[in-house]
C-alpha cells in the first residue's frame, strides 16, 4: 500500500461521504471508527469539498460529469445560504442550511468556503463554465469594506472584522496578527470590485521570533502556518515588506517538532517521537495546542504533522508511517487517522475533522502534482492580490532570513 496515496483518498472520502446529496454542505466532523448522528455543517469544510473535486477527477476516484455535478449543487445551494454583505453563517444544519448555535457570520470560514470555490471553479470552467460563474458569485457579492470598517463606523480601521452575530452585531475582535487570516488579506486584495486597500496588508501585527535557532512568525497551532498555503504557493517570493511566509512555514514545522523533542523526557507522546501540535480535539476538549507557552499536553494531531509534506516531507512522511504502525493501527479508521491522540492518557479522539483532512488533502496533492497551487495562480485575483501585496522572487543572501529588506 502506498500509505500517503492511501491518506489522501480516504481524506477524499469524508468530503464525498459526509456531504448531503442534495445541498453539497458538509459535514463539521464526523466518528472515524464507528456510526455517529453528527448533522451539523460548516462553510469550512464545505468549501475543502470543493478543493476536494478536481483532485478525486485527476486521481481517477470519481468521474468529471460526477464532480461537476456536485460542484454545481454545492455552489447553487451555498448561494442560498444566510449571509450577511456575502459572508455567510459558519455553522448550518447540512439537510436544510438553517444557521445552528446562533453561529456567526465568520469572515475566514467563508473566504475557506470561496476559495475552495474558486478552485474548483478554474478546474471546471472549460467544459462546465457555469461552476465558475457560481464561483465568481460568491466571490463577488463580498463586501470587503463593510466589514473593513465595520458598516463604516469605524473608516479609518485595516484590519477586517472576524465577523458578525445577529444578536450582537460586529465581534469585536479583528484579524490583527499573523493568522490564517493571511489568505483572507489576499482574497481581498485581489477583490474585482472595491478590494482591500494596500495598507489593510500592512497593518496585522508580524511577531517575528526566534526558537532553537530557527525564526519564525510566531503563532501557535501548527494548522496556522499552513493553511493559507494549500492554496497560495509562495514559496521563493517576499512581500513588499520584506517577509517570506514560506521559510516561516517551514521553520514552524521543524520549531514544532523541536519543540516535541525537548519536552520528550516529560511526555510518553513525544518520547515516542510524535508531534504536530495543532488546534484539535484533546482528553479535555478542543484546545488549540501549540509551542512554548501554548495549550500543551502531550495531545498531536496527525494532520497537523502530514500537512507539513510541503514545508518538509521527510518529517511529515516519517511521522506518517509511525502514526500508522503505532499500537496495530488503533489511529488508523475508515478516514484515515483519528484527529489527534494522547499517549500519557491513553486515549485518541473517536472522530476526524473536515478542515484538518482538507489541509491534509490540499497538502499532499501539491505535494504530488502541485495541482491545487496550479489552479490559483492561474486565477485573476492570485494575480492582483500578490501585486498589491508587493510580492517578488526571493533572491540573494536572504534567502535563508524569514525577514530581509534587501
Amino acid at each position: 500500500m502506498d500509505l500517503l496515496d492511501e491518506i489522501e483518498h480516504r481524506a477524499f472520502r469524508y468530503f464525498w461521504e459526509q456531504a448531503d446529496p442534495n445541498t453539497g454542505l458538509i459535514n463539521d466532523r464526523a466518528g472515524n471508527f464507528g456510526p455517529d448522528d453528527y448533522t451539523v455543517a460548516s462553510t469550512a469544510a464545505t468549501g475543502y469539498g470543493l478543493a476536494a473535486l478536481p483532485i478525486a477527477v485527476e486521481r481517477g476516484w470519481i468521474g468529471h460529469d460526477q464532480a461537476a455535478s456536485r460542484a454545481r449543487v454545492t455552489l447553487e445551494f451555498s448561494l442560498t445560504l444566510a449571509h450577511q454583505h456575502g459572508w455567510i453563517v459558519h455553522f448550518v444544519d447540512k439537510h436544510t442550511g438553517e444557521r445552528v448555535w446562533q453561529s456567526e457570520f465568520s469572515t475566514i470560514d467563508t473566504v475557506l468556503l470561496i476559495v475552495g470555490a474558486l478552485a474548483a471553479g478554474q478546474y471546471f470552467a472549460a467544459r462546465v463554465p457555469e461552476i465558475a460563474g457560481l464561483s465568481d458569485q460568491l466571490y463577488r457579492r463580498l463586501d470587503w469594506w463593510w466589514v473593513l470598517t465595520n458598516d463604516g463606523t469605524q473608516p479609518d480601521k485595516r484590519m477586517v472584522s472576524q465577523g458578525t452575530r445577529l444578536e450582537s452585531g460586529f465581534i469585536t475582535n479583528n484579524w490583527w496578527d499573523y493568522s490564517e487570516a493571511v489568505m483572507l488579506y489576499l482574497l481581498g486584495l485581489g477583490a474585482p470590485e472595491k478590494p482591500l486597500p494596500h495598507p489593510s496588508w500592512e497593518a496585522f501585527q508580524r511577531p517575528l521570533e526566534k526558537y532553537s535557532g530557527f525564526e519564525w512568525l510566531r503563532a501557535g497551532p501548527i494548522f496556522i502556518h499552513q493553511m493559507p498555503y494549500g492554496y497560495f504557493n509562495l514559496r521563493n517570493q517576499r512581500d513588499r515588506l520584506g517577509f517570506d511566509y514560506w521559510l516561516s512555514s517551514t521553520n514552524a514545522m521543524k520549531i514544532n517538532r523541536r519543540f516535541c523533542q525537548y519536552r520528550a523526557k516529560k511526555r510518553k507522546t513525544y518520547a515516542e517521537g510524535f508531534w504536530g501540535l495543532n488546534a484539535s480535539d484533546g482528553p479535555d476538549g478542543y484546545k488549540p495546542y501549540g509551542v512554548a507557552g501554548d495549550p500543551e499536553d502531550g495531545t498531536v494531531s496527525p494532520t497537523g504533522a502530514i500537512a507539513s509534506v510541503t514545508f518538509t516531507p521527510d518529517l511529515a512522511l516519517s511521522a506518517a508511517q509511525a502514526m500508522y504502525e503505532k499500537d496495530g493501527g488503533a489511529l488508523w479508521g475508515k478516514y484515515g487517522f483519528t484527529n489527534a491522540f494522547n499517549v500519557d492518557r491513553n486515549w485518541h479522539s473517536p472522530d476526524v475533522i473536515g478542515i484538518d483532512l482538507g489541509m491534509a488533502l490540499l497538502a499532499i496533492e501539491n505535494y504530488r502534482s502541485g495541482l491545487i497551487w496550479k489552479l490559483m495562480s492561474g486565477f485573476d485575483g492570485t494575480a492582483r492580490a500578490l501585486d498589491a501585496a508587493g510580492f517578488r522572487e526571493n533572491v540573494g543572501a536572504g534567502e535563508t532570513r524569514v525577514f530581509s529588506t534587501r
